[in-house]
């Protein structure tokens, strides 16, 4: 199902999270899940892996992981805010330790000067850590191919934390 360079990665980071006792919770908005299924792809996954949320509606990202109505009504889903109040909230809701949150325009519609379409907010929550935020604008020509690459970008981020713990 999934690219095996992206299967190797996500080994990787479960084999890093578990020497380090890590669990791992997942907010999906623009990637609908992928982050997850990438992760669970693997056997013996349960082990770092709490939990994921997708909060592909407003509604969602409110009722699954708390972020403020105002925060989005302000800011608009696809925006730094709440890309970072989905992660805080995703770790607050679960019993991760890590949690790793995506929010953006995969297209083929929906995007604006503004925010076009490709742009992917990724922020990270982790423990007595302040949240890490990436602003990505991915210019893949399919939103399979944006899809797929905040997957790697998503990986990449979790990667990095789990290296940096100390836990």
């Amino acid at each position: 199902m999934f690219d095996p360079s992206l299967i190797h990665q996500a080994e990787y980071v479960l084999a890093t999270c578990r020497a380090k006792q890590l669990k791992i919770a997942t907010v999906e908005s623009c990637t609908g899940g992928l982050v997850a299924a990438l992760l669970t792809e693997i056997a013996g996954s349960s082990d770092v892996v709490d939990r994921g949320f997708i909060t592909y509606s407003n509604a969602a990202k409110h009722e699954l992981v708390g972020v403020p109505d105002p925060l989005i009504a302000n800011h608009g889903a696809v925006s730094e805010p709440v890309a970072r109040a989905m992660a805080e909230g995703g770790l607050t809701h679960s019993e991760a330790d890590l949690c790793i949150a995506l929010t953006g325009i995969a297209g083929p519609g929906g995007g604006s000067a503004e925010k076009p379409v490709g742009l992917v907010h990724l922020a990270l929550a982790a423990k007595n850590k302040p949240t890490v935020h990436v602003r990505c604008l991915f210019t893949q020509a399919t939103r399979t191919d944006i899809r797929l690459a905040a997957v790697k970008k998503a990986l990449d981020l979790l990667q990095e934390a789990a290296q940096a713990s100390n836990a």
